[in-house]
């Protein structure tokens, strides 16, 4: 029996999450050390008491995760819980016991308050997972069960183990962890050098690439990244060694356009429809799933009603037994009293034993029910997994041809690309115009030297006898006053005589 467990807090958030409706079934099994009858209030209880500590982690959550195919009564899980009771040293403490179950297997959860109310602080639990791990080995011996390699030897643990951060993105990716790394191991150990290793993942659709930390990274045709170092379980150094250098791989950037150039439209196609008949095989599966789900719980409700009426009654009778009166008085002084008393305590104790036998019972039978559809869902999920994985060997195939099919376009697309008018030029925007011209106007103007115009000679009248003298070619004169030039010039010409009529005409 696998045994995870951790110190928190949130007592709410923990509780929701036991009492979450995604599983088939839930059952809250004991509340134990808890003025409430609910789990949420009773969590609640601990956190309201850790506010009189500093404890931030006031509880201690435990999953007990028995073998897939092993039938385990609830005395088991009962006892497993009691040791880890002993072993951290929570007696006493309250106790809250959850069953879960989901796709035919059946684990619980303990829940432990690390309060301890009379020296009020938190309960010390050092090195717990060594001695949980301890807990573990003991009740796979104790009960027969086959234990996995990781508890034998730590060296001989299954290689592709991954971390969440790996699980979540291969998740995210749509491929399972587990295969995953399984693949990139598998092309590791089948290479002997760069070109082997970069043709292997090509051939599972994968491209060899240098990361943005220069480390060789695999990218997949959905574009995640995935370090070639951690996938494999090799140092840097010893990747280096066998694929040299990253310098002259392409980075991700170019990588992943080189992927989305290389996906082929019909590839994609096929893969949609393979998920859309996953999905319509997965349909009547699911139904009955869910059918299976309501009817094993109205079973075990009507289970519940019977016993619990059955209870009613026998304590009904056993408490008739105790005589009244006088005669209960004398019963008292001669020990029948307490006769009857113990007699009543073992057949109360056997018809506990007896209904909880009975409900195990019905547990089991429904249990072997659900695995037996399980194990067609899984054969359904296998077979939607290889029909994927040729699909992406397909594609790769189809990857490799994409060259040949540049070079020898298709009729159809070479006259869809000659429908295809060109793209109009547009103007610039306004906004752009309004730039250029601001600039122009911040510019200084030129600096321009400013010449005098030069002055017009006056001519004289055709009347006037003198000739006039002939005039020089104009000169650039230079800048004076405009009195002193006309002054010059009355005294360079001399005035012409005029008579009488044009005279008093001037």
């Amino acid at each position: 029996m696998i045994l995870v467990g951790n110190q928190r807090g949130g007592a709410k958030e923990l509780a929701l999450h036991l009492l979450k409706q995604e599983n088939e079934h839930v059952e809250v099994h004991e509340l134990r050390g808890f003025a409430s009858d609910d789990l949420t209030e009773a969590l609640n209880e601990t956190y309201a008491i850790s506010r009189g500590t500093r404890a931030k982690q006031f509880l201690f959550s435990l999953s007990l995760n028995p073998p897939q195919n092993e039938r385990v009564p609830v005395e088991t899980f009962e006892a497993a819980i009691a040791a880890v009771e002993a072993r951290l040293g929570l007696q006493d403490q309250p106790l809250a016991i959850v069953f879960h179950e989901k796709e035919g297997r059946r684990h619980a959860h303990a829940v432990w308050s690390r309060i301890d109310t009379e020296e009020m602080k938190a309960i010390n639990l050092p090195f717990y997972k060594t001695r949980l791990r301890e807990v573990s080995k003991e009740l796979y011996l104790e009960n027969g069960w086959q234990m996995p390699s990781g508890f034998i030897d730590s060296a001989a643990r299954d290689p592709r183990n991954f971390t969440l951060d790996e699980w979540q993105q291969a998740k995210c990716a749509g491929w399972n962890a587990r295969d995953l790394k399984g693949l990139m191991q598998e092309c590791w150990a089948t290479s002997d050098s760069k070109a082997a290793f970069e043709h292997a993942l090509k051939e599972r659709g994968m491209t060899l690439a240098k990361g943005d930390r220069r480390g060789h990274v695999a990218i997949t045709h959905d574009g995640e990244v995935l370090s070639v170092a951690r996938y494999v379980d090799k140092k840097a150094k010893e990747v280096r060694a066998k694929l040299g250098e990253p310098d002259k791989l392409p980075n991700v950037d170019e990588a992943k356009e080189q992927i989305a150039r290389d996906m082929g439209s019909a590839a994609m196609r096929h893969i949609g429809e393979a998920r859309d008949k996953h999905r319509r095989e997965m349909a009547p599966l699911d139904a009955q799933r869910q059918d299976i789900t309501r009817r094993h719980t109205d079973e075990r409700q009507r289970l519940d009603a019977r016993q619990q009426a059955r209870w009613i009654e026998e304590t009904k009778a056993r408490s008739e037994r105790y005589k009244r009166g006088v005669r209960g008085l004398w019963d008292r002084v001669t020990g029948q009293h307490a006769r009857t008393e113990r007699n009543n305590e073992q057949e109360a104790f056997a018809a506990l034993k007896r209904d909880r036998e009975q409900r195990q019972t019905i547990i089991d039978a429904q249990l072997q029910e659900r695995q037996r559809l399980q194990a067609e869902i899984q054969e359904a999920r296998k077979r939607q997994a290889r029909l994927l994985t040729e699909l992406r060997t397909e594609r790769e195939r189809y990857r490799q041809l994409a060259p040949e099919r540049e070079r020898i376009p298709p009729v159809r697309e070479t006259f869809a690309r000659a429908a295809q008018k060109p793209e109009p030029v547009k103007a610039p925007p306004a906004r752009d115009q309004f730039e250029r011209v601001a600039k122009l106007r911040e510019q200084p103007a030129p600096q321009v030297e400013r010449q005098p115009l030069p002055q017009p000679v006056p001519q004289p009248q055709q009347q006037s006898p003198v000739p006039p003298p002939p005039q020089p070619e104009p000169q650039k004169l230079p800048q004076q006053n405009m009195s002193s030039r006309l002054d010059q010039l009355r005294n360079a010409t001399p005035s012409p005589q005029r008579s009488g009529p044009e005279r008093d005409r001037d």
